[in-house]
């Protein structure tokens, strides 16, 4: 089946702390710099699968920003919508690890070359044959992205293409005021809705619903296909069949040796709504998805663990269920 994929949004380097539960304000070692961001490492995985995927970003005139365009290039990105900007620096991100799955990051995105990203930065010639969009929440965080996202996702939705959404909460995002209301109105148009499990409770509607009800009351809104990631745990999905009656599957995550969380979710995200495209059944998708977050976070650094379909083919030939 043909079909392309567009994302939008952040595109930086990492530096991450060395040891656990490294203080940001103690001087510590840190290694980097590794390419990152939540779109960017969907879209690196997507291109790995050799699926065709147009990325749209602003980095500066800067070794960062050429590492990059080069790293996403190689990789097989269609990165002619990346902007270099010689206004700003390319985006940074710090991390720190507290625990296997918690960490404190400190973001440089709003004053670097991605926060200059918007409307006119869409071309609307690359998004011709563009069939599907995919949302990243985390990349929600100036209203200049967010025209620039909602002028891909009129564009795409005007010719019958379909949009995925990943909200990807950030703690450190949530005084960006702009970015709730842009949240209800992509939720209008998503097909596939990807949330973490600690997500969930975001987009309940009422105190104590079990998250089967929230998945409810979000597929009788028309969204299509819904999955929870759960990490280790594995993955729900729901959905609804030709009756209209609801769909329900658990995925067993696979066991691994965890190296580093980071980019876990958008591998897992790149690798379900791509193979969905191309046709596979839901619990294919399922299994290689898992297995794409599960080879991701044994790997250190937010995009090194970026996978093909012959890899992800082989790990699971071995792979053992948690």
């Amino acid at each position: 089946m043909h079909f392309k994929i567009c994302t939008i949004g952040e595109l930086l380097v990492e530096f991450l702390a060395k040891t656990q539960n490294q203080r940001f304000d103690q001087t510590g070692e840190f290694i980097g710099p590794f390419v990152s961001g939540a779109p960017a490492i969907f879209a690196d995985q997507v291109a790995k699968l050799g699926f065709p995927i147009v990325f749209f970003s602003c980095v500066g005139k800067d070794a960062f920003g050429k590492m990059c365009i080069s790293r996403l290039k190689n990789d097989g990105v269609i990165i002619d919508g990346i902007t270099s900007h010689h206004k700003a620096n390319t985006g940074s991100a710090f991390v720190t690890y507290k625990g296997a799955n918690e960490r404190d990051f400190i973001f440089n995105i709003p004053n670097s070359a991605c926060g200059l990203l918007s409307f006119n930065h869409i071309n609307e010639n690359l998004l011709k044959d563009c069939t599907h969009l995919h949302v990243m929440g985390s990349s929600l965080y100036s209203f200049r992205v967010i025209d620039a996202m909602r002028k891909a996702l009129d564009i795409i939705k005007n010719k019958g293409g379909t949009i995925s959404f990943d909200p990807n909460l950030r703690k450190e995002m949530f005084d960006i005021p702009e970015m709730e209301q842009s949240f209800d109105y992509i939720m209008e148009y998503t097909d596939i809705f990807l949330p973490s499990e600690n997500e969930v409770s975001y987009f309940a509607e009422h105190n104590g619903e079990t998250e089967q009800q929230t998945m409810i009351n979000l597929l009788n809104k028309g969204i299509k296909h819904i999955v929870v990631k759960g990490g280790s745990k594995g993955a729900n999905y729901y959905g609804l069949n030709e009756q209209g009656h609801l769909k329900t599957l658990h995925i067993n995550g696979y066991k691994v040796n965890l190296l580093d969380p980071t980019g876990a979710g958008d591998c897992f995200g790149a690798t379900f709504v791509s193979l969905m495209l191309a046709g596979y059944s839901v619990e294919k998708a399922l299994q290689y998805a898992n297995a794409s977050g599960a080879f991701a976070v044994s790997k250190k650094g937010p995009m090194e663990g970026t996978s093909t379909l012959v890899e992800l083919k082989q790990f699971l030939s071995h792979a053992s269920f948690n």
